[in-house]
C-alpha cells in the first residue's frame, strides 16, 4: 500500500528533471544538429558557472532526502524485530530505499566524474549507470513485496511500462551517442513517469478515486468488476491525455527553439537525413 506523499515526492523529482531534459535536448539539437550528443545530465548555463551542476545536485539531494524519509522517518528506526529479522511491516520502505539509493549514487558518481579527476567517465557510461538505476526501480515495482491487485495493480503496471521506456531510451543513448530521438525519448519517458506518479497519487490516494471504488483498511477495492474495468479504462484515458499533452508541448518547444536558437544548417541537415 502506497501513500499520497510517497508518490508526489519522487514524481516531482522525475517531472522536473524530465522537463529540463526535454528542453535542453531540443535546444542543443536546434542550435547545432551536427555536433549534437546524447547527455545523461544537462548543465545550467550562465550565472558564471555557479549553477552548472544544479541538475546533479537536485538528483543527489532529492534522492537522499526521499531516502531518509523512507528509511528513517517512515520506519521510526524500527529496522529489526525479534531475532534480528528485518521488520516485515516496513519491507515496502526498505525496497523504496534501495531504489532511491541507486539514483543517489548516480548523482554522486556523476558529480565526481564532472568535478574531480578521480572518476573520469564518458557520457555513455553515465547513461548506463542511470539505466541501472531505472532497472532497480523496475525490479522494485515488478517484484514488489506489497502485492498490488485490482485497480491499484493496473496503475502500477502502467508505471512499470513507463520505467521500461526510461531503461530502453537510456541504453539506446549510450550506444547511439548522436541520436536526438534517443535523447528526447529519455526526457519524455522521465516526464511521463513523473506525471504518472502524480496521477496515481491523486487517483488512488487523493480526491480523484473512480466512482464505485474506495479505500478500506489500506486496500483499494471496487464494488464490482464493471467499476474496476471502468477505472482501468479511465487510467488508459489519463495516460493517453498525458502522452498527447507532452506531444503538443514538445512540438511547440521545438518550433520555438528552432525559431530562436535554430542553426542555419538545421533545415538542410533534416532534409539530408530524410
Amino acid at each position: 500500500m502506497g501513500s499520497f506523499k510517497g508518490h508526489v515526492v519522487p514524481g516531482s523529482l522525475f517531472l522536473a528533471i524530465g522537463v529540463w531534459h526535454i528542453w535542453c535536448s531540443i535546444v542543443r539539437y536546434a542550435s547545432n544538429p551536427k555536433t549534437f550528443r546524447v547527455r545523461a545530465w544537462n548543465p545550467v548555463l550562465g550565472f558564471n558557472g555557479k549553477l552548472q551542476h544544479l541538475e546533479l545536485y537536485v538528483v543527489a539531494v532529492g534522492a537522499f532526502i526521499d531516502l531518509c524519509i523512507e528509511l528513517l522517518y517512515s520506519t521510526h528506526l524500527k529496522f529489526f524485530v525479534h531475532g534480528g529479522v528485518l521488520n516485515p511491516s516496513h519491507m515496502n520502505n526498505f525496497e523504496h530505499s534501495g531504489m532511491l539509493l541507486m539514483f543517489f549514487l548516480f548523482g554522486i558518481v556523476a558529480l565526481l566524474s564532472q568535478k574531480t579527476r578521480f572518476l573520469p567517465l564518458p557520457e555513455g557510461a553515465l547513461c548506463l549507470i542511470v539505466a541501472t538505476a531505472f532497472c532497480a526501480e523496475y525490479l522494485l515495482f515488478y517484484f514488489h513485496s506489497t502485492t498490488h491487485k485490482g485497480l491499484e495493480g493496473y496503475y502500477h503496471l502502467l508505471l512499470v511500462i513507463l520505467i521500461a521506456l526510461c531503461i530502453i531510451s537510456s541504453i539506446t543513448g549510450a550506444f547511439f551517442p548522436t541520436s536526438f530521438p534517443a535523447d528526447l525519448a529519455c526526457g519524455i519517458s522521465l516526464t511521463l513517469q513523473g506525471l504518472w506518479f502524480y496521477q496515481t497519487a491523486f487517483t488512488l490516494y487523493g480526491p480523484m478515486m473512480p466512482a464505485g471504488c474506495h479505500m478500506k483498511e489500506h486496500t483499494i477495492s471496487c464494488w464490482s468488476t464493471d467499476n474496476e474495468v471502468r477505472g482501468e479504462l479511465l487510467a488508459n484515458f489519463q495516460l493517453f491525455a498525458m502522452v498527447f499533452g507532452i506531444f503538443v508541448a514538445v512540438g511547440g518547444s521545438y518550433i520555438f527553439a528552432s525559431s530562436k536558437y535554430g542553426h542555419p544548417d538545421l533545415r538542410t541537415f533534416e532534409t539530408s537525413e530524410r
